[in-house]
């Protein structure tokens, strides 16, 4: 006789450890902390060695770069050992990498041959390695799950940034650079040493696997059409809603707002983020998710319309940014659910792993495009205006993804 499937407060009240452990491993992991930090870092970087903007903002292909290679390669290898010695390993290696930053000498060679080690050994704190867990736990509250998991990114955006601006000022950039490299080894590593935990089975030549869950193999996803989908609208997404975020600064002084009108819209972005992540997630687990998708994503197709005509105020940027922010705060868990529910759990993380690619190559090289055509233009209207167009017509593909399989226990 099967046993009787878990209630969502049972859920949480069993699995709330491996949800703190991955929020703050995910918030503190590569997910978030450069892409909130290096703005930080980069007016330091330009008058302490002469680099440009472009030049700092390299660092960024890098790890992207890195995430493709690596990604996949540790969902892979999570499948097979468990996400959690994966994690174990890499957040006082990540912690560390991103302290070494500090020993930077003027040498752009040396900037990034350490970027290539920081998204080498940061590639196994992204949510692919986390969202396993979390994914195994829960069953009638997954959405509202992922979403708490995936907080960790919008929290740092409003804590990290004021305290590393604190450093910052206070200390300088070297400092800077150790004060965040220190916050996932203090903070993240005793949370998932102590809470992070996956169901296992003992070999017996005393080794431990993780227990095996229905779902399909990498091969039969990779035949799939769903799969190939969902990765097709990915890209022109990631690319849509991942430009602006980085030159949203200098996206908002182009439409006429002054630096400090500028910052009472800016930390909007990070709150935006937790509540689309915590709406989206709670929504998930109530309505067709391909429906949800479509409906949340689509909506930041007027905020890169607004963005790119020129003419802001404040009133109007602050909720084009809100829901810019909303809209990013989903699309992390929109995938993590989908790979549960069409894919299932049998080779979660290396199925995601292969679909995160996807996401990275469009987020991870639409700040360069956006900043290129800036640089060619005198404006990001084009871009914005061609983003907003291709948004809603990727979010509409999920829409034939049709219902969800069922896979037996």
């Amino acid at each position: 006789m099967s046993p009787q499937p878990l209630t969502a407060s049972e859920e949480f009240s069993r699995g709330w450890g491996v949800i703190l452990a991955s929020m703050l491993g995910i918030g503190l992991g590569m997910a978030a902390l450069p892409t909130y930090s290096m703005g930080l870092f980069a007016p330091y970087l330009v008058r302490e060695f002469g680099w440009s903007v472009g030049q700092i903002m390299a660092a960024m292909s890098i790890i992207t770069l890195m995430s493709l290679w690596a990604g996949p390669s540790y969902g892979a290898w999570a499948e097979k050992i468990g996400a959690r010695r994966i994690i174990l390993v890499a957040i006082p290696l990540w912690g560390l990498a991103f302290m070494s930053l500090s020993l930077l000498n003027g040498s752009l060679v040396q900037f990034y041959l350490t970027w290539l080690v920081i998204g080498l050994v940061g590639a196994a704190t992204l949510p692919i390695t986390f969202t396993r867990a979390v994914n195994r736990g829960f069953d009638k509250a997954k959405g509202l799950a992922l979403g708490l998991a995936m907080t960790g990114t919008g929290l740092f955006g409003i804590f990290g940034k004021p305290f590393l601006g604190t450093v910052l000022a206070a200390y300088g950039w070297r400092a800077g650079f150790v004060a965040v490299g220190l916050l996932p080894v203090l903070m993240a590593f005793p949370a998932a040493f102590f809470l992070f935990r996956e169901e296992e089975i003992s070999l017996p030549d005393g080794h431990h696997v993780p227990v095996e869950r229905p779902g399909l193999t990498t091969g039969e996803a990779l035949r799939d059409w769903r799969f190939w989908l969902i990765a097709a609208a990915l890209v022109p997404i990631s690319f849509a809603m991942g430009g602006p975020v980085p030159n949203l600064e200098l996206i908002l002084k182009d439409g006429g707002l002054s630096a400090q009108q500028a910052l009472t819209v800016t930390p909007l972005f990070g709150l935006a983020s937790i509540t689309g992540r915590l709406v989206g997630g709670w929504l998930l687990d109530r309505i067709w998710a391909p429906l949800v998708g479509f409906v949340i994503l689509s909506l930041p197709a007027f905020s890169l319309w607004y963005m790119g005509s020129g003419m802001l105020d404040v009133g109007h940027a602050r909720l084009a940014t809100f829901t810019l922010g909303f809209a990013l705060g989903i699309e992390y868990d929109l995938v993590a659910f989908f790979v549960a529910r069409y894919f299932g759990l049998k080779r979660y993380a290396a199925i995601y792993g292969l679909l995160y690619v996807c996401f990275a190559a469009g987020a991870g090289f639409s700040p360069m495009v956006f900043g290129h055509n800036h640089d060619t233009t005198g404006n990001f209207q084009a871009i914005l205006s061609i983003s907003s167009v291709v948004l809603v017509v990727s979010a509409a593909s999920f829409l034939l993804l049709g219902k969800y399989r069922r896979f037996d226990q």
